[in-house]
């Protein structure tokens, strides 16, 4: 064949490639008509993992499972705006590794409203300004996000999903490495770029902002200044990449947490977050999380944070395997009721995949 056969055949593909998609979103959309009908909600994390894990599965190459999954992610991320005016808040402004994380959950169709706060993002999906919101949790080198953990102590909000995003700190300035005296970042971004910092830019002021989208637009308009943010950033407001990947621990990965007022059906290969808090009594923590070891749940994570009402004491908020549907979780929960003042459920959620 010559290059203008091949050419063709492209073409003759490409229209077959709009038609089947056209045909998926006619079927999107009677769906949709139909979940609304039945007060169902539109998005469903269960169905959009599955369909992940089916395209992963089918896809034979040599299109590699990565480049699958953005392509089906944009599909579905377009559907979803069609079927419904889908808003989702964030941990803002423009740029941060939050909203990446959300572009990266919902894609690039639907709208993204930044929020100045952590907070705010509860409240806008709360007060149904936003269909959902998306929160930081913890980072593998800097630990738990503490300002998302005492709100889930005070709304009644589900966590319906998670995402992990490996982080890529980037060094972003006009200027070049040399020339730089003064560095704007958050607090946390320093921790996680330490070393590299003393290796290569030691005499550089270290500036914390409250973002690193604040950072970039402090950097642009400060001379010898530098941010350290994302390469997203750097599209964003058209400031030059000087260094990537400078994050002291290659692998290092943020959670994000997906909140909306409810969450969704088991999935298999699910994760159940609650809070609780324990009765004044010796032993009192270890009975509690030994009914997990009873019903053989393995636990994931554990964080402690006080409670605001009396000083000394404290609330847990606890990771665990399966579904609260599953009848060895279901048994579980009972069970810790015995040794809990107060219980709650904050989601039952497919696990993130990477």
């Amino acid at each position: 064949m010559s290059l203008e056969d091949f050419r063709k055949n492209i073409d003759q593909l490409d229209e077959k490639i709009i038609q089947l998609l056209n045909e998926r979103i006619d079927v999107v959309l009677r769906i949709g008509e139909e979940k609304k009908s039945n007060g169902e909600e539109v998005y469903v994390p269960a169905r959009e993992q599955a369909v992940f894990e089916k395209i992963n599965k089918i896809n034979k190459g040599p299109l590699p499972s990565k480049a699958a999954h953005a392509i089906y992610r944009e599909i579905m991320s377009a559907a979803l705006a069609l079927e419904t005016e889908m808003k989702i808040a964030y941990l803002g402004p423009e740029a941060t590794f939050t909203h990446q994380a959300a572009r990266n959950k919902f894609g690039s169709s639907v709208q993204y409203i930044p929020s100045a706060t952590i907070s705010e993002v509860f409240s806008n999906v709360q007060n149904g300004s936003v269909n959902y919101g998306v929160v930081p949790i913890e980072n593998s080198t800097e630990g738990a996000v503490t300002h998302t953990f005492d709100q889930f102590a005070t709304t009644p909000l589900k966590i319906c999903a998670e995402i992990f995003l490996p982080i890529s700190l980037t060094l972003l300035s006009n200027e070049p490495i040399e020339k730089i005296s003064q560095i704007f970042s958050k607090q946390e971004v320093f921790g996680q770029c330490r070393n590299w910092l003393n290796n290569n830019i030691k005499t550089a002021k270290l500036s914390p902002t409250e973002s690193t989208t604040q950072a970039v637009q402090l950097a642009l308009k400060t001379p010898g200044a530098a941010a350290i943010a994302s390469t997203m950033a750097s599209d964003l407001y058209e400031i030059k990449i000087q260094a990537k990947n400078i994050q002291d621990i290659q692998g290092n990965t943020t959670r994000f947490l997906v909140i909306a007022p409810t969450h969704g059906p088991a999935t298999g290969n699910d994760r159940t977050s609650i809070v609780f808090g324990i009765k004044h009594k010796i032993g009192a923590l270890f009975d509690a999380l030994a009914v997990f070891k009873q019903e053989q749940i393995n636990m994931s994570k554990i964080e402690s944070r006080p409670t605001r009402n009396r000083h000394w004491e404290y609330l847990f908020f606890v990771d665990i395997d399966g579904h609260i549907d599953d009848t060895p979780v279901a048994s579980a929960l009972e069970k810790l009721q015995e040794h809990c003042a107060l219980i709650t459920i904050l989601g039952s959620y497919p696990k993130a995949t990477f």
